[in-house]
């Protein structure tokens, strides 16, 4: 069975190609500028054969049309015939209240996306284009969606009601709902492996920390808290985003300036974070090398990045009373050693003790790392992340009718013996390079 995953972003279509029966992916590629005259398909198969077509791709139907022909093509395809694919998983930002696990797209679930949109207006157009591209290219293919709010329906009531008029919440739906929730499912289930305890007796602070940023407390399994609110916008201070600021702010910049609330919340999305302080970097390689060079700003962003991350890793241990394990996942999570050790250092006297060594060692996408010193009570660990293997999980088990809320489910991935293949044979290479990565394995 082959099972086709789908991240459809305004201008992009990411996509995985996995066989079922060998736990294998087959292929991955991602489609760019779509809308333009100059779009872009780059694919990769599993035998390490490439592709790259330069073309214009005017929507997302034409770029999931040309997925398709590009996975069964017969130079570089890895399908005989589009019909081996059994189902197809989609990425979906927002579920609001009324998903707490992925589910099999309807027309009522569809219409439930589009009343949502507000919520998410800069990635729910573009999922929702993708899921209708999708059904009229591939019509009798089941096709589920995997909500990245879902994860944190289990939070207490106290953790994400504001202290606002009640009914906000009640009318409007203002409440906090996170995001990121398939990379936190993922990364719980597997710290809980790698420290051999059942996931439900697991409590965790994972920290989600690419161009955005978010956090999850994980209380006996369960998400309890995060960081990200009603929209992406709140909590760590990320790429481009400003993370958590005194809401007065924009009627005083408003005022002082001119500027609309729109306008000053397009600033706050797209002109803040490592940008807005630094004035020139939004990724954090440029910002740790501009900062070593002694670039004042770009020191100033660093510190303040790591202060945020600090600060919520005190008020989770606080609100768990009980930690397990630090997780650092996503782009920066897993390839920053300088990120990860401004969020973490000081915190002997918390029970959570780094490595430098390790911390330095540990830039590796094809492997589990522990970076905490052998008598840290607390582990650190890095975990690279995979939400497409639980979008394909996801899809598969409700496409046969095996899924259920992950309280109540098992993934492939629990199990601490689970091997991602891809992922094996490239830290097989890695370790050739860089003997001294084998110590620091978790």
């Amino acid at each position: 069975m082959v099972i086709l995953t789908l991240n459809c972003g305004s201008s992009s279509v990411k996509y995985q190609v996995y066989n079922w029966e060998a736990k294998e992916v087959l292929a991955r590629g991602l489609v760019e500028r779509v809308g333009t005259a100059d779009s872009v398909l780059e694919h990769t198969t599993h035998r390490n054969e490439t592709l790259t077509i330069n073309r214009e791709i005017p929507d997302h139907e034409t770029a999931i049309q040309m997925i398709l022909e590009t996975v069964a093509d017969s130079r570089v395809g890895v399908v005989k015939k589009i019909e081996e694919i059994k189902a197809v998983g989609h990425r979906v930002l927002h579920g609001g209240q009324k998903f707490n696990k992925s589910a099999m797209i309807t027309p009522e679930s569809l219409q439930t996306f589009r009343e949502l949109v507000d919520l998410g207006p800069l990635h729910l157009p573009a999922n929702i284009s993708g899921i209708e591209a999708a059904q009229r290219v591939l019509p009798q293919i089941p096709q589920v969606a995997v909500l990245d709010t879902a994860w944190h329906q289990t939070m207490p009531a106290f953790a994400y009601i504001y202290a606002v008029p009640y009914n906000w919440y009640t009318y409007y739906g203002v409440r906090r709902y996170g995001f990121h929730g398939t990379s936190f499912l993922y990364t719980a289930k597997r710290a809980s492996a790698l420290l051999g305890k059942h996931p439900m007796e697991t409590n965790l602070i994972i920290a989600h920390v690419g161009n955005g940023a978010s956090m999850s407390a994980v209380k006996n399994g369960c998400a309890f808290d995060t960081s990200m609110g009603l929209t992406p916008l709140e909590g760590l201070v990320m790429g481009t985003r400003s993370g958590d600021i005194d809401p007065a702010i924009i009627n005083y910049i408003c005022r002082r300036t001119g500027m609309t609330s729109l306008q000053v919340e397009n600033d706050l999305n797209k002109k803040s974070g490592l940008l807005g302080v630094t004035g020139r970097f939004s990724d954090r390689r440029d910002v740790n090398q501009a900062a070593e060079n002694g670039d004042s700003q770009s020191l100033l962003a660093k510190q303040i990045e790591g202060y945020r991350l600090k600060k919520y890793i005190g008020a989770y241990m606080a609100g768990l009373e009980r930690v397990d394990a630090i997780v650092f996942t996503a782009g920066v999570g897993e390839m920053s050693p300088a990120t990860r050790e401004e969020a973490l250092k000081g915190l002997d006297n918390l029970g959570i003790i780094l490595d430098p060594d390790k911390n330095k060692l540990s830039r590796t996408r094809n492997a589990e790392t522990c970076i905490s010193s052998d008598h840290s009570p607390i582990k650190i660990f890095v975990i690279p992340t995979d939400e497409e293997l639980v979008i394909t999980e996801d899809a598969y088990a409700i496409s046969i009718g095996t899924y259920d809320i992950h309280t109540n489910f098992r993934y492939s991935f629990e199990d601490k013996a689970y091997v991602n293949k891809e992922r094996a044979k490239g830290l097989e290479r890695e370790l050739k390079k860089n003997p001294a990565l084998q110590d620091i394995l978790a």
